[in-house]
């Protein structure tokens, strides 16, 4: 019996429905449509792409959006002070800084010179601290899309074990604080693995709920897992693929054909978690336009 699949493209379009919807009651009130102000530095292909799908998402649910552009050699006070105007002006509501920067500025540093109030990435040491105590904050948007997910397929946490491969800031450290709180949708046993972790099938195959966020193709098989798990792939790595029409094929950090065998509910990859994480972003960015989380 292979595995039900849980779509995070389909899901994905409702949410931005929702939020064109909530977006058209927002400014049939007399408000200024929300915008998010995107910094991109440099000319990385990846960050390129992403922004794009972000400015289109944000096009199709009626918020304003704009880039700005910074060359790769902007120095850490350069984009600060970039990162400053922003902050102070009132038509800007979210600030996207797109990860990763270069070498020679230190991301932590970037992120902590956003007003927390205007962080839509939720990257913020503030909504982290808000985050992991239980008050309200702007949730980063993967784990916040694979909250909204395990909740569209009614997938309970409470209880259950749950499993994330991938100990980073933007996806594995905030799942393992969301699935670990005493709420709704927390309330989950949690072990927090990594690429590092010394016989990693010992925890994996314990797993109710395996979420796998480290980038390495094909790292969990069909072998470590166990009958009836729900696994959250994360991972999305361009693998080269002569076959295909542009020479490469994108592929998660689980191996598909085995894992789904066994596993009771997938995501795949593409069309899983990657269009909730571009959902979420349009869902933060409309709470900062309306100050939900932060009131004035």
């Amino acid at each position: 019996m292979g595995a039900s699949i849980l779509d995070g493209k389909m899901l994905a379009e409702k949410v931005r429905a929702s939020v064109a919807a909530d977006v058209k009651v927002w400014t049939g009130k007399g408000n200024r449509p929300p915008k998010l102000q995107v910094v991109l530095i440099g000319e990385n292909p990846a960050s390129n792409a992403y922004v794009n799908a972000k400015s289109k998402a944000c096009e199709d649910v009626g918020i304003d959006t704009h880039t700005h552009t910074l060359p790769d050699t902007v120095s850490e006070k350069e984009l600060t002070e970039v990162v400053s105007h922003y902050n102070n002006d009132d038509a800007t509501d979210g600030i996207l800084i797109q990860l990763p920067v270069p070498e020679h500025i230190h991301p932590l540093s970037i992120i902590e010179a956003i007003d927390h109030r205007k962080d839509v990435d939720g990257f913020h040491p503030m909504n982290v601290g808000r985050m992991s105590v239980g008050q309200p904050c702007f949730r980063p948007c993967t784990p916040a899309g694979i909250v909204e997910m395990l909740d569209h397929y009614s997938i309970t946490t409470k209880g259950k074990h749950a499993v994330v491969v991938g100990a980073s800031n933007i996806v594995g450290s905030p799942m393992g604080i969301i699935l670990s709180r005493e709420n709704s949708q927390g309330k989950a046993t949690t072990t927090i693995c990594h690429k590092f972790t010394k016989d990693l099938t010992k925890h994996t195959i314990d797993a109710d709920i395996l979420i796998v966020a480290v980038g390495l193709p094909g790292l969990i098989t069909g072998q470590m897992v166990k009958e009836g798990v729900v696994v959250i792939d994360v991972g999305i790595t361009r693998v080269a693929d002569h076959t295909t029409e542009k020479g490469y094929k994108l592929t998660g950090d689980c191996d598909f054909d085995s894992v789904a065998e066994k596993a009771g509910w997938i995501t795949p990859v593409p069309g899983g978690v990657g269009p909730m994480t571009v959902a979420m972003l349009m869902k933060n960015t409309l709470l900062a336009a309306k100050r939900s989380i932060y009131p004035e």
